[in-house]
């Protein structure tokens, strides 16, 4: 079982969410947590950073979907960047790719 490394940078309105290991359904409150705080924080637009993501499962891509839905309410934007591996697989074949204001791959 791995962990999940979660680092933020919070700017004025904005955050980028670096995520290394494993989003889990044991990993994935800990990840809606952190989101929770930034949305009471104010800052509404993310950009959450899968770069170092090895794993994501269903519980882990409901949190996403969810808080695009919760920033997307308030006039702001989640986007996904570094997305590979099985994230960018479950994206693409599900067509949730379309919920997140972008969704940019990992540079080879």
């Amino acid at each position: 079982m791995a962990d999940l490394k979660i680092e933020v940078a919070r700017a004025a309105r904005a955050a980028t969410v670096r995520l290394r290991g494993d989003l889990d359904k044991l990993t994935a409150p800990d990840l809606k947590a952190r989101l929770d705080e930034l949305a009471a924080e104010g800052r509404v637009d993310v950009v959450i950073d899968a770069t170092g993501l090895e794993f994501c499962d269903s519980s882990g891509l409901w949190v996403l979907v969810e808080y695009q839905r919760a920033v997307g309410g308030r006039g702001g934007t989640l986007r996904l960047t570094g997305v590979h591996g099985v994230l960018r697989r479950v994206l693409e074949v599900t067509g949730l790719k379309a919920v997140f204001d972008d969704v940019l791959p990992a540079q080879l």
